[in-house]
């Protein structure tokens, strides 16, 4: 049993932090997948360590989430925005709010950041509590099929999306890790 009152600290990634986290997103999406994607996502140039965080729960690392920059590309060019994947805790610690807290943390670094749009395809569930709402609705395109629910935006800055539209392109690595 896990004690569910000690505190969680979420804090940036460090080095020493890849290999718990590797399997930790293992462990939590059972695979290895995602944790292949994190590898690949710290590699690229664009990679933006303040945006990796870990959830420490007595010494231990029990989440994950990453931020990767993305754009939404139309004909009329090209908006910056950041896409939140992958987010993982370990399952005996699910259900205790350190998700939220990782997703709560990682929006408020992103705008600090200066950063205004972020998507992400999840649950459609769990991710409206945080503000993000249906980004077909916005006119945002994946490159890949998913189904319209799964696919999510906010805007970290109020109007940030109106004018933009567009498909949204992926890292490399999105498209290469299986």
């Amino acid at each position: 049993m896990n004690d569910i009152t000690s505190p969680v600290a979420i804090r940036p990634e460090a080095t020493a932090d890849y290999g718990p986290v590797r399997k930790l997103n293992k462990k939590a999406f059972k695979g290895n997948s995602e944790s292949k994607l994190v590898d690949a996502l710290r590699e690229a140039d664009d990679f933006i360590p303040a945006l990796s965080l870990v959830a420490e729960k007595d010494g231990v690392v029990v989440g994950h989430i990453l931020f990767s920059p993305v754009k939404i590309k139309d004909q009329a060019g090209e908006t910056p925005a950041l896409a939140l994947a992958p987010m993982a805790v370990l399952p005996e610690f699910q259900g205790q709010g350190i998700g939220a807290a990782l997703v709560k943390r990682g929006l408020a670094e992103a705008g600090r950041a200066g950063h205004k749009i972020v998507v992400v395809v999840g649950h459609p569930e769990y991710y409206p509590r945080f503000g993000f709402v249906k980004a077909g609705e916005k006119g945002l395109k994946l490159p890949f099929e998913a189904q319209d629910e799964v696919f999510m935006a906010l805007e970290l800055v109020p109007g940030a999306l109106a004018g933009v539209h567009g498909e949204v392109v992926y890292p490399r690595a999105f498209h290469e890790v299986t």
